[in-house]
């Protein structure tokens, strides 16, 4: 039941763990943001350069004040066409987003995925305190993004 997977989910990522979930695009690789040991897991696990950043999901555009510190009209008009939807805005990063997922630049990268079980997440978590969760492609770095659960168990 979709329902038990959500949950067991939002358990694994609310304490650290890693946990392969689905957006509009591809199956993501997630960790929580926040947590610095578990976003040096999924660069393990991908075998991914650490000078490579990382996207972080949210569950609204509101949420992106959190990471991002100023947001041009332009953005903000066209994340409100767009999301939750397959669109990455790049801008100036908050304190919270750490070297680690900007591969020590001055922006991070957000996006608020629209796939119903990425949202059910993202929400879970933002009402337990989660702030985002990084999740790029469930692959090893090099190797094509999945499209289905089967694809990263595959991987």
């Amino acid at each position: 039941m979709i329902t038990s997977d959500i949950t067991k989910a939002v358990n694994a990522l609310a304490t650290g763990k890693l946990c392969a979930i689905p957006t509009e695009t591809v199956y993501g690789l997630a960790a929580n943001a926040l947590d610095e040991s578990a976003v040096a897991r999924v660069f393990v696990a991908k075998e991914r350069p650490a000078d490579h950043p990382l996207i972080v999901h949210v569950a609204t555009a509101a949420d992106v004040t959190e990471w991002v510190t100023e947001l041009p009209k332009w953005a903000s008009d066209l994340t409100t066409s767009v999301w939750p939807g397959p669109l990455t805005i790049v801008g100036p990063r908050t304190e919270i987003a750490s070297n680690s997922i900007t591969g020590n630049q001055d922006t991070v990268a957000v996006r608020v995925p629209s796939h119903p079980i990425a949202q059910e997440l993202l929400n879970q978590l933002k009402n337990i305190g989660v702030k985002g969760l990084v999740a790029p492609s469930a692959n090893r770095f090099g190797h094509v993004s999945p499209t289905s659960a089967a694809h990263v168990l595959a991987d």
